[in-house]
């Protein structure tokens, strides 16, 4: 059978340089929905954004592997659930062991509706190289979600408050562990399974140690519109992988 493409390829996200920016553009197709809502995930912004500011970052680690440390997206108004989104990745700072990175969103009127912000670090491993890059555009992909994210990517809302996403090769880092963007997303279902019919208008997430063995088993609680989030790897002892806030509209 053919390799599957990259999970996240698969949301036709496109970068292009802008000076020292990145500037990435996507379409918003109805597989990108929150469940239940006309609105593009938090979740997808926030793998947008991790690519944005993990480009920069390995800019700045100069052929180091980056792991995420902090990735978090906040909107001011419910995301758009058509058109075309356009994300702007900046550097805040680059430093030799830490990169921390800030991106703006704006939707096909050109007017911002959130921002996220990202901090790296040098993977430990020195033995990890990045992929060979003679530039950070990426070009638009032909291959595109044929089907759900959350199907896509095997993530399932297992009971109220608990989701679980399993591990697989076209979902993985640099680090060959499970991308952050993929955390965000299993995070956002947990959280949502306890709001059907809402989105998430602010999602912060620490990430305290890779995902490396899975499933991923996000748990939530919600008072308030406001969520909390622990993910654990559930094949490496249970051990707490990361933790994060929330907040619906």
């Amino acid at each position: 059978m053919p390799r599957r493409s990259h999970l996240l390829q698969e949301l036709g996200f496109a970068v292009r340089q802008d000076g020292e920016a990145l500037r990435g553009t996507a379409s918003i197709t109805p597989y990108m929905h929150v469940p239940g809502t006309d609105c593009l995930r938090a979740s997808i912004l926030a793998s947008w954004a991790d690519m944005l500011c993990g480009l920069l970052s390995m800019r700045a680690f100069a052929g180091r592997v980056s792991v995420t440390l902090e990735l978090d997206v906040h909107l001011y108004r419910p995301a758009p659930g058509s058109g075309t989104v356009t994300a702007t990745g900046r550097a805040v700072k680059a430093g030799r062991s830490v990169f921390v990175g800030e991106v703006e969103f704006a939707d096909a009127r050109g007017e911002a509706f959130g921002f996220s912000a990202a901090s790296f670090m040098a993977a430990p491993d020195a033995t990890l190289r990045p992929p060979r890059l003679t530039s950070l555009e990426i070009a638009p992909q032909e291959t595109l979600l044929s089907m759900p994210l959350a199907e896509r990517a095997d993530c399932k809302r297992q009971a109220p408050g608990v989701a679980v996403l399993h591990k697989s090769e076209d979902g993985l880092n640099g680090a060959k562990t499970v991308h952050g963007g993929l955390i965000a997303l299993a995070a956002e279902e947990a959280v949502l399974s306890l709001a059907p019919g809402t989105t998430l208008s602010s999602l912060a997430l620490r990430y305290l140690q890779p995902v490396r063995v899975g499933p991923a088993v996000a748990t939530a609680s919600v008072r308030d519109g406001l969520g909390r989030v622990s993910l654990r790897d559930s094949g490496s002892g249970d051990r707490v992988a990361v933790t994060g806030t929330t907040r619906t509209f």
